[in-house]
């Protein structure tokens, strides 16, 4: 049995030396693949090609950059325009407010509102007034009719008494 064992195992270490070989030749391979790769590419990063492709972005970026800074520029420039443009039109509005409050229509105005707020004023004392004095004679015919109607009610009730009192004979 301990032949049988051993060809068997034999043939894989036959196998397994073969194996290794392999492996050993696909890496050694690979490795000069590698190495072929990166000398290309090497070889490509530094030609003509490349160089123009890098040298053009370059260009590109600084144009790129360029124009931000004009757009920027100018952008700053409209701005601070448009501020002093705002700012003239608020003084303008401002002026041009007290002028129309210092006129002389304007002091008419206000002359007239204050004739009118005194004659209003006077308008209505004297409508208190004659309120005050309806009120007064008012009070005074509420007294007068209240008397009246307390000795009509003592007229009804003793005629209502003597009516009654002739109706039932007592």
């Amino acid at each position: 049995m301990s032949e049988e064992n051993k060809i068997p195992s034999e043939n894989l270490n036959k196998k397994n030396d073969s194996f290794k070989e392999t492996v050993n030749d696909v890496s050694e391979k690979a490795n000069e693949f590698v190495k072929k790769a990166e000398e290309k590419v090497s070889e490509f990063l530094e030609s003509d090609r490349v160089k123009n492709v890098k040298e053009k972005a370059n260009e590109f970026a600084e144009e790129a950059k360029e124009t931000l800074e004009n757009v920027s520029g100018k952008a700053s420039e409209i701005a601070g325009e448009a501020g002093e443009k705002i700012a003239d039109f608020a003084e303008d509005a401002k002026e041009t407010i007290t002028e129309i409050l210092d006129s002389e229509e304007a002091q008419k105005v206000k002359e007239k509102a204050s004739e009118f707020a005194k004659e209003a004023k006077q308008a209505f004392e004297d409508v208190s007034e004659k309120a005050s004095e309806i009120v007064g004679e008012a009070s005074e015919h509420i007294a007068d009719f209240a008397e009246d109607a307390e000795e009509e009610i003592k007229d009804a009730t003793k005629k209502t008494k003597n009516f009654f009192q002739r109706l039932f004979g007592k």
